[in-house]
């Protein structure tokens, strides 16, 4: 496929698969539809080809990220937060796809009930600490939303509490994009059904018992007031700086397709370029062409 091409398929998934300003109805979304590849032949396939293409250029972008900082010329970065139900795919979608980037710049933080140091903080505290530097691709596996998705359905705090951290959330994000931050947020939209037969592969699988835990089954006794949860969520704070995107998930190599795709657009958008230096290039060249080995400095020869 065509470079603009491919950039001008990520640009109309993109637009498809993110919340609109009059918010989101989960129910109404098929988390085993395929935006953007109803005219694909194969589509399995021809996706799974199409994710190396997309982890090369991805891996192109952020490349370019990390040497504008590392020359002290571009404080941008970017933040890619995932959000799911549990067996949701984040994992999968942080191996596939964060996975075709140089781990030298990215940075993923995982994020679990807090500690009491945390607790001690303003909920947002510990969300701040792990924004990614000048240059990185920061990945956040669960986030800040978690204080109004557990916390809310949970009853971990008060009403008043959870519904004021909207507000919250927002102003924070919009002073991190303010500062250089390219905020990429992703509902990864899985079914009830699906999540059953992820759960049951789990408890198969030997070497995936440690990622069972009995409170994911309470928390799937609870699942319409989490999809309640989702939707205020993902409404009330899909905003310019700081855009959510529900990517349907039943599918995983649709999911990984999809949001690599979704990285693209926001990278292409950034514009990166590798930055200029002051090099004196043809005394350089000529130094290291006229060079002997004797005139290295410390090099005494062989001994």
């Amino acid at each position: 496929m065509a470079k603009d091409e491919a950039l001008a398929r990520a640009l109309r998934v993109r637009r498809r698969l993110r919340v609109g300003p009059h918010g989101v109805d989960l129910s109404r979304l098929d988390p085993g539809a395929t935006p953007g590849l109803s005219t694909v032949k194969d589509p399995k396939a021809w996706s799974a080809a199409e994710l190396a293409t997309l982890g090369e250029r991805l891996a192109g972008y952020q490349e370019r990220l990390y040497a504008g900082a590392q020359a002290g010329a571009d404080r941008r970065r970017v933040l890619l937060v995932l959000q799911a139900m549990d067996c949701g795919g984040k994992d999968g979608t942080v191996r596939r796809v964060v996975g075709t980037l140089n781990p030298q710049g990215v940075r993923i933080t995982s994020f679990g009930a807090p500690s009491p140091q945390e607790l001690a903080h303003h909920f947002l505290w510990r969300i701040e600490a792990a924004t990614p530097a000048a240059g990185f691709v920061g990945v956040f596996n669960r986030s800040h939303y978690e204080d109004v998705l557990a916390a809310r359905v949970r009853s971990l705090v008060p009403k008043k509490v959870w519904r004021a951290r909207y507000d919250e959330i927002n102003d924070f994000e919009r002073a991190q994009a303010a500062d250089g931050v390219t905020i990429i947020k992703v509902m990864l939209h899985i079914s009830f059904e699906e999540q059953r037969a992820r759960l049951l592969a789990r408890l198969d699988d030997p070497t995936k018992h440690w990622k069972f835990h009995e409170s994911d089954l309470d928390d799937r006794a609870r699942w319409d007031e989490y999809q309640e949860a989702y939707a205020a969520a993902l409404s009330r704070c899909s905003t310019e700086a700081a855009p959510w995107y529900v990517v349907p998930a039943d599918r995983k190599w649709y999911r990984d397709w999809a949001v690599a795709n979704i990285l693209l657009a926001h990278l292409d958008e950034l514009k990166l370029d590798y930055p200029t230096g002051d090099l004196n290039i043809a005394e350089l060249r000529k130094r290291l062409e006229s060079a002997e080995k004797s005139d290295v400095p410390g090099d005494q020869g062989e001994h």
